[in-house]
């Protein structure tokens, strides 16, 4: 029965994500993600008490996962160019939709009150701004970047990948590992930079 559950609650999430990915959190219903799960309204009730309880229980697992993730990245062996090349390679090489949950942070939070605002953002903190900033703090620490704000850093670096994301980019740049080369050439190397990677992104 305890395995049954953990099914149907899967299978309501994934649904769930489909359509928020697709539709503001106002615009989607009850009735849309139960039949999208193929449950019954009571079904869905059963398991969520309502679509708030829902969307944030899909947003915090995902960016419990997403933690988990990229944790990997800063607790891997290299210099903070590799770490960060290893968690953005991490990123990029989710599913497009996986990758897409990451926005609906940003997009959504107005729609709740504190606590459940406060806590939300905290999460997506937690999952990545903070093991970016992780990482180029040790980058600080062994004089591989020159002295600055870490936090203010990691927000810089989040926003290159976001550009690097927007469909204009994916056309020009293509696969994950170009991606990775551009961002971290701009970030390192600026755009005056004549290192390897701005030679790679010419050909």
């Amino acid at each position: 029965m305890y395995a049954k559950s953990a099914t149907t609650i899967s299978n309501i999430l994934e649904a769930a994500q489909s359509l928020f990915l697709v539709k503001n959190y106002t615009d989607v219903s009850m009735a849309e993600i139960a039949a999208a799960a193929q449950v019954t309204k009571g079904a869905l009730y059963h398991h969520f008490s309502s679509k708030q309880e829902l969307y944030l229980k899909m947003m915090h697992d995902y960016l419990a996962e997403q933690q988990r993730l990229f944790r990997a990245a800063v607790e891997s062996g290299g210099n903070c160019r590799a770490r960060l090349r290893h968690l953005t390679l991490s990123f990029l090489e989710l599913p497009p939709g996986k990758r897409n949950l990451m926005k609906l942070v940003r997009r959504d939070i107005n729609v709740f009150k504190d606590p459940q605002r406060g806590q939300l953002v905290r999460a997506y903190q937690a999952a990545l701004p903070e093991q970016v900033e992780a990482i180029l703090r040790d980058g600080l620490r062994d004089g591989e970047l020159k002295p600055t704000d870490a936090r203010l850093l990691a927000w810089e670096f989040v926003a290159l990948v976001e550009v690097a994301l927007a469909p204009y980019a994916q056309r020009v740049l293509g696969s994950a590992d170009r991606v990775a080369d551009f961002v971290l050439g701009l970030f390192f190397d600026g755009a005056a930079g004549r290192g390897e990677w701005s030679a790679r992104m010419t050909t």
